[in-house]
């Protein structure tokens, strides 16, 4: 007998026949996790620990003073998008400490989920360069914290010098429905520039 407190499995239907890879990137403490775990269909994988003396003075908590636990190797989530296709989510470790990790990770991704903190612009200039040089669609979605700035778009896009034709998408990323708006339209916009051919 089951107990109350786990969790039934999700399989994937046996009509699936191909799979694609998103990474959910950004600098520390964006977001990614939540994103990830609003996302996902199964109970998705984590590999958070616990900071430590070690991260003192290197990961910038300021105004993150709950922030207890950081993940150190990856989060995974999955979505059935269609009746033949899967969608896997990879979430990256956020400190340049792992970037190596983070090299392997993007490895075949098909488009990336860039998050952005609204009051903390500048600490997404890396990814997003990284994102670009491995030549990896993304869009960029601004997580909306309480205190998140109203930053009009084409501010935004000028701060982060971004492209034209890369989205700037918003959401609370702990609202699953938000979350999911967000990548219906990530999703939208890889199908429209031809990189993601849907099966239905």
């Amino acid at each position: 007998m089951a107990s109350a407190n786990s969790v039934e499995p999700v399989y994937l239907p046996a009509t699936v026949q191909g799979a694609v890879k998103i990474l959910v990137t950004g600098p520390f403490g964006v977001g990614k996790t939540t994103l990830v775990g609003s996302l996902s269909e199964i109970t998705p994988l984590r590999t958070e620990e616990a900071m430590t003396v070690a991260g003192a003075g290197i990961d910038d908590l300021t105004g993150r003073p709950d922030k207890t636990t950081t993940t150190v190797a990856l989060d995974f989530g999955r979505i059935t998008i269609s009746p033949q296709l899967a969608l896997y989510l990879f979430g990256t470790p956020g400190q340049q400490r792992f970037w190596p990790l983070w090299e392997d990770l993007s490895r075949g991704a098909l488009g990336a989920l860039a998050m952005v903190d609204g009051r903390r612009i500048e600490e997404s200039f890396e990814v997003l360069g990284r994102l670009e040089e491995q030549n990896i669609p993304f869009a960029v979605v601004v997580n909306l914290f309480p205190d998140t700035p109203d930053h009009p778009e084409d501010e935004l896009r000028a701060a982060l010098d971004l492209l034209p034709e890369v989205p700037i998408l918003r959401c609370d990323a702990r609202d699953r429905r938000a979350a999911y708006d967000v990548l219906i339209d990530f999703v939208a916009h890889l199908h429209a520039s031809s990189v993601l051919e849907l099966q239905t």
